[in-house]
């Protein structure tokens, strides 16, 4: 039997591989739709939706004209209109660009002005976010700006050194005295079990009332106050130099808030520590069973949010050359939980939110010129944290879809194969 050599079949080319798989645009649209920064976007335009529905409805132009409404509905609806472009122009001209200043350094003081007011705020919601990715409710910002502003206060005034030193020792006495403030409660907490939100709301009375009396009548105290709690002028090498000049208000301030910004970052996504306190927020048992010292975890936790914290305070005291009250706060203790919850617990993200939060602190004095109640930006702020922090409500007011879990546009940037 005669063999016959077989001779292999072509093989058919293999089809060229669509480098864009169909269907992919709307994987992407759909993964774009349900990310949480979109959602963050909607909260924002929500809640300034609802600040415009405030300026018209208490708008008194509006007010008069509702009387009339369904006679003559379009007065009420201009006069409601009128209000929310002016309030919003007035927003702008106060925080972004002034277009009516005669000068340039006039027309660019307004975000100068946002810059300056964001730092604190920025320092603040490092601050919280630290705590909160631990699984910690760091509550006590007020307490830990309190002490912050009481050490760095002190060095400020009551130990001239020379030079740069001076400022040095200045911050650092006022983020040790917070982060030993913060440490505390991360300490009964490890120790006793007590709920760090309980904690830190009491250590918040217990820093007031201590920084007051010290203001008042102790070692903070300016004599040529009276009996006003009050603190002596910090000496001018204690002060955050000036970044623009004297026609502006703007300091190294904002500076040490971008730099906080990138410690964060790199302590939370880049060292070993940020690593184990990553690891106690998302499973503590699991942490404690891989061998790591929870408890020292959250104490040390504590400490590093209440350091953020503390810089926040350190900026009120010198950032200004005058001696300073215990209203020096201004609120910022509680205005970096929104701003951390805003930014999603992300450097950039926090960023940008006390960018935000700035904008309106800066923007408000010409809000109230324009007849607009403080209140409203307020409420505003409110209702931006209210969206973020019920995702579904979100979803449910715009349709949107369901996060992607492993979308295209995770893919590119991660390098990572995913289900499409």
């Amino acid at each position: 039997m005669s063999e016959t050599s077989a001779t292999p079949a072509p093989v058919a080319p293999a089809p060229a591989q669509d480098p864009v798989p169909p269907g992919t645009a709307n994987l992407v649209l759909r993964e774009i739709l349900g990310s949480g920064f979109f959602r963050t976007l909607l909260a924002i335009v929500l809640g300034f939706v609802v600040g415009g529905i405030l300026m018209a409805v208490t708008n008194q132009d509006f007010i008069d004209s509702a009387g009339y409404i369904f006679g003559r509905p379009s007065d009420a609806l201009g006069a409601g209109w009128n209000a929310i472009v002016d309030g919003y122009t007035a927003l702008f001209q106060g925080s972004i660009y002034n277009p009516k200043a005669k000068s340039f350094a006039g027309a660019i003081r307004p975000f100068t002005e946002t810059l300056r007011f964001s730092a604190p705020l920025i320092l603040a919601g490092l601050g919280i976010a630290l705590g909160f990715r631990v699984g910690l409710f760091n509550i006590g910002g007020l307490g830990q700006m309190l002490a912050a502003i009481g050490a760095s206060s002190y060095v400020a005034y009551a130990f001239p050194l020379p030079g740069a030193l001076h400022l040095i020792a200045a911050i650092v006495a006022g983020v040790l005295a917070a982060a030993l403030w913060g440490a505390i409660a991360g300490l009964l907490k490890a120790t006793t079990g007590a709920h760090e939100v309980i904690v830190t709301i009491m250590l918040n009375y217990i820093a007031l009332n201590l920084v007051t009396l010290a203001m008042r009548s102790g070692i903070l105290h300016d004599p040529t106050a009276g009996s006003n709690p009050k603190t002596p002028d910090p000496l001018e090498s204690a002060l955050y130099p000036l970044l623009l000049g004297p026609q502006f208000k703007l300091h190294v301030g904002f500076l040490v808030a971008l730099a906080a910004v990138v410690l964060y970052w790199w302590l939370m996504e880049r060292s070993a520590l940020g690593f184990r306190l990553r690891a106690v927020g998302e499973n503590p048992n699991a942490a404690r069973t891989a061998g790591m010292n929870v408890p020292l975890l959250y104490v040390i936790a504590m400490g590093a949010s209440a350091g953020f914290v503390g810089l926040a305070g350190v900026n009120q005291v010198l950032g200004s050359v005058d001696g300073v009250t215990p209203s020096i706060h201004s609120g910022i203790g509680f205005d970096g939980i929104t701003v951390a919850l805003l930014g999603g617990g992300g450097g950039i993200g926090i960023l940008f939110a006390g960018l935000l939060f700035g904008a309106m602190k800066a923007g408000g004095p010409s809000m109230q010129i324009a007849d607009v109640s403080p209140e409203v930006m307020v409420v505003v702020q409110g209702v931006i944290v209210l969206f973020i922090a019920a995702p579904p409500l979100v979803r449910a007011i715009f349709r949107l879809p369901k996060p992607v879990a492993s979308g295209p546009i995770r893919r590119l940037f991660t390098g990572k194969k995913g289900d499409a």
